[in-house]
């Protein structure tokens, strides 16, 4: 694999795992009322945050996990745990309600402020673990390895291709007042219910991927890895 290989492979399973596409129902509720400065502000900081976390992983995330004496398997259960939580609560009815922001219309010209009471609030659960999940960071750490052995090409490729998905994600955001739009309250509230369902089965997903880490033999092969051929 060369830089160019590890940079396309890199971005493109970033910006799978992030789905900013799924996830703009949620950031929609969370910036209701808001004008598209505000919004557009939002958008920038938690895509800054997307991007810097991202990076911090992939110079330092191997060396962190060794340091604290976590194991990946280990990182992958208990991210799967938080997902599966996260998840569980998608499926609510008021789960959205959770996110609102009754002050979000109260000055548009806020924007500095609304943005900063916004981002403090979706740090978690919605920047970290939703949109940056075990998947995300296992994936930047297992090919921050790959791009080592490259060299200092392999690295600058990575960081391409974090940057150019924290961009991906906020074009995403970006447009999420048309979508809403389109879309309605009933509409999002389809699509975030779907979306917790797809985020419970990944996240027991990672659970058995890092139980079978952890516990050789534990499961078949067809439950750890269903579709080794990509589904054909």
């Amino acid at each position: 694999m060369n830089a160019v290989d590890l940079g396309v492979n890199l971005f493109v399973a970033l910006f799978a795992l992030v789905d900013p596409i799924g996830n703009i129902p949620i950031f929609a509720a969370a910036t209701a009322g808001a004008s598209l400065r505000q919004r557009l502000s939002v958008s920038v900081l938690i895509c800054l945050f997307i991007v810097a976390f991202l990076a911090f992983f992939f110079f330092t995330g191997l060396a962190l996990l060794q340091f604290f004496g976590i194991s990946l398997a280990a990182f992958r259960i208990a991210g799967g745990v938080l997902l599966l939580l996260l998840g569980l609560d998608m499926t609510r009815g008021d789960f959205l309600k959770m996110f609102a922001d009754a002050d979000a219309a109260a000055d548009a010209r806020d924007v500095r402020g609304y943005a900063r009471r916004r981002f403090q609030r979706l740090v978690v659960p919605f920047a970290m673990p939703l949109l940056i999940g075990p998947g995300a960071i296992s994936t930047i750490i297992i090919q921050a390895g790959e791009a080592a052995r490259i060299g200092p090409a392999g690295q600058a490729a990575g960081l391409v291709a974090i940057g150019a998905a924290g961009l991906a994600t906020f074009a995403c955001f970006a447009a999420t007042g048309p979508i809403s739009r389109l879309l309605g309250d009933v509409g999002m509230a389809i699509i975030v219910r779907v979306l917790g369902l797809i985020l419970c089965a990944l996240a027991v997903q990672f659970i058995l991927l890092g139980l079978s880490e952890a516990i050789p033999g534990m499961f078949s092969g067809a439950v750890t890895a269903p579709y080794p051929d990509g589904g054909r």
